[in-house]
């Protein structure tokens, strides 16, 4: 028999966690979730180091190090996240090398202070992806409207992207375009665009708790039966947009010329809403040629119960416009909700941003006090 994870990846699911630690690069814990539970690829985002960075014994060498040397803030972050996303990079290189490049994939994000600036996102991408100095990393920019061109230029300079916080169809839309715009300008460039990569993170979970709220404050039995069927309509219409876009002639042009599809990465799959079933976001969102990054509780519950039943997407998309539909005459303003998501992500990103900030800033005065005695 098996495994849900392995029926997963079997039907075309590429799974990602979504978290990375010193801790579990170096306990083996990351090699052993890629043997055990077809685990092919790692994203992570300031939350996430902010959590590794709080409670991790792992990290004092080096910020005694970094303290000792001098380095700033800002300095001391990139210099122990790169280094982390660069050993994860060396973990997954056999995945990376079995699957030709389309997963194996380590995403680090640029400072979520740069999400309105995109000369700024574009020049700290390059940095990033130097410091990494791996193949196999993907460098994460928001699709915020300053972050559609740098996108486009990122990927002009032959640097694979995650794109992230996407929760509407019309900005998915535009990172598709600016996707496009970006292996144009690759292939003017002369680079190979047979190995850039892309995936769009289209986030789920989230969108449920905003229009889920929305749905509350209306109070009536249609706002209630409509409960929880957001997000995953919304994905399933993102799958949707994608085939349609990828099949259009400006896009046919580039996939004859050797470049790829930018793959939907289903992001925020954790179930927040106890009264729904644990694994929702991984079981109705199975269609070949995607993403699903989870955190380790939701990827240990696909394991242990999901039920996985093939492709539960390209056969839903009635359904997903019926509940937009329904949504709007019930008196949701989805277009609001989503703008309302993408601005409350950018905001959440930069206080994570400035709490780990924080406790680095710490960190390294506890390190030189070590240091001066």
């Amino acid at each position: 028999m098996s495994t849900p994870t392995e029926q997963l990846s079997a039907a075309g699911v590429s799974i990602w966690l979504d978290d990375l630690s010193r801790q579990r690069i170096q306990s083996g814990n990351l090699a052993e979730l890629i043997e055990a539970r077809n685990v092919s690829g790692v994203t992570t985002n300031p939350t996430i180091f902010a959590g590794a960075l709080s409670k991790g014994e792992a990290y004092e060498g080096q910020v005694q190090e970094l303290a000792a040397a001098g380095a700033d803030v800002d300095e001391a972050i990139f210099s122990i996240t790169t280094d982390d996303v660069r050993d994860a990079c060396d973990i997954f290189l056999p995945v990376f090398e079995a699957t030709d490049g389309v997963d194996g994939r380590v995403s680090i994000e640029v400072s979520p202070d740069l999400a309105h600036d995109t000369e700024g996102t574009v020049a700290q991408a390059k940095d990033l992806s130097a410091r990494v100095d791996r193949k196999n990393v993907l460098i994460k920019i928001p699709a915020t409207k300053a972050g559609l061109p740098a996108i486009t230029e990122v990927i002009g300079a032959g640097i694979s992207v995650n794109v992230t916080l996407i929760f509407s169809l019309e900005r998915y839309e535009e990172v598709i375009d600016a996707y496009l715009a970006g292996v144009e300008k690759a292939q003017a460039a002369g680079h190979d665009i047979s190995t850039l990569q892309s995936v769009a993170s289209f986030f789920v979970s989230r969108v449920d708790t905003e229009i889920d709220k929305r749905l509350a404050a209306l109070g009536t039995d249609e706002a209630a039966a409509l409960k929880g069927k957001a997000g995953i309509a919304n994905a399933r219409l993102a799958y949707e947009l994608f085939e349609k876009k990828f099949a259009e002639d400006r896009a046919k042009k580039l996939l004859d010329a050797g470049a790829t599809v930018q793959r939907p990465l289903w992001a925020s799959t954790g179930v927040k809403d106890p009264a729904l079933p644990d694994t929702l976001y991984v079981t109705e969102l199975v269609a070949p040629g995607t993403v699903n990054t989870m955190p380790e509780k939701t990827l240990e519950a696909t394991f242990d119960h999901g039920v996985i039943t093939g492709d539960t997407v390209t056969g839903a998309y009635a359904e997903a416009h019926e509940v937009f539909d329904r949504l709007a005459a019930a008196g949701v303003d989805v277009a609001d909700a989503t703008q309302t998501l993408e601005d409350e992500g950018v905001e959440k990103f930069i206080a994570s941003w400035h709490e780990l900030q924080d406790t680095v800033k710490t960190a390294l005065e506890a390190g030189s006090a070590q240091a001066a005695q």
